[in-house]
């Protein structure tokens, strides 16, 4: 069901089009207050990274949203709770060099903006630590939610209420049309493939891999990569880019 934001004159929403991907949860009262903000907002995809089932516990504070746990996808590895999405935005608390960070107020209208059969996969990372460098190459984007005083991040269950209340809230308009994204997977191995391609070119080495790849995550990421920009891509890089060792 199509749901219009709450400030006049918007564009309808399509919670469809939505899933909250919790990465590595440990409390399973915050599985349960995701569900809740979920159903708070007119959310529904539920998907959890973690090894074995649901923990019971997840019911306790998950009020009036017992369908969506029971709908809940658990997944044992975040390629496989991203591989249909076209578009990923991950919240961090950490602002890393080599990432550019978004305000969510940034993001939601991207979000937005995104063709109409774009799946978004919202990615929240573990309480504690957060999410690693290595899931937020899983994204194409990366946003923080702001706050006062020196908390050093929110809650999982309060960020993702703030975040689809966002979302809920937002106005929009009536947007052209443009390229759907390829899925995470495809883009990760148009990603892999340039990467390959500067190794093979000495651009890349064992000195600068890891420092590389993450700047080709987050920019190239941030493109949510379109079949057309995977043919020109690889065709840069393949037969166009002549680079010297640095």
């Amino acid at each position: 069901m199509l749901m219009t934001a709450l400030s006049g004159n918007s564009a309808p929403i399509d919670p469809a089009r939505f899933a909250v991907i919790l990465a590595r949860p440990e409390n399973p009262e915050n599985i349960g207050l995701a569900a809740r903000a979920m159903k708070n907002t007119g959310f529904s995809d539920l998907r959890v990274v973690k090894k074995g089932r649901l923990p019971a516990k997840a019911a306790k504070t998950a009020v009036h949203a017992a369908d969506i746990l029971a709908a809940a996808s658990v997944l044992p590895d975040l390629d496989a709770a991203v591989a249909d999405c076209g578009a990923v935005f991950a919240a961090t608390a950490r602002i890393r060099s080599v990432v550019r960070v978004l305000a969510l107020s940034e993001a939601v209208p991207m979000m937005l903006a995104l063709p109409p059969a774009t799946r978004v996969g919202l990615l929240f990372g573990n309480e504690r630590t957060g999410l690693t460098g290595d899931e937020l190459r899983r994204a194409n984007y990366v946003f923080t939610i702001p706050q006062a005083g020196p908390q050093p991040s929110y809650n999982l269950g309060g960020a993702v209420l703030l975040t689809l209340f966002a979302l809920f809230t937002a106005a929009g308009a009536p947007r052209p049309a443009a390229d759907p994204p390829l899925l995470r997977g495809e883009q990760e191995e148009v990603i892999r493939l340039i990467l390959r391609k500067l190794e093979e070119k000495r651009f890349v080495h064992g000195g600068n891999r890891e420092h590389i790849a993450d700047i080709m995550h987050d920019l190239l990421g941030r493109m949510a990569i379109t079949a057309k920009d995977r043919r020109f891509l690889l065709a840069l890089f393949t037969k166009g880019v002549d680079l010297k060792e640095p």
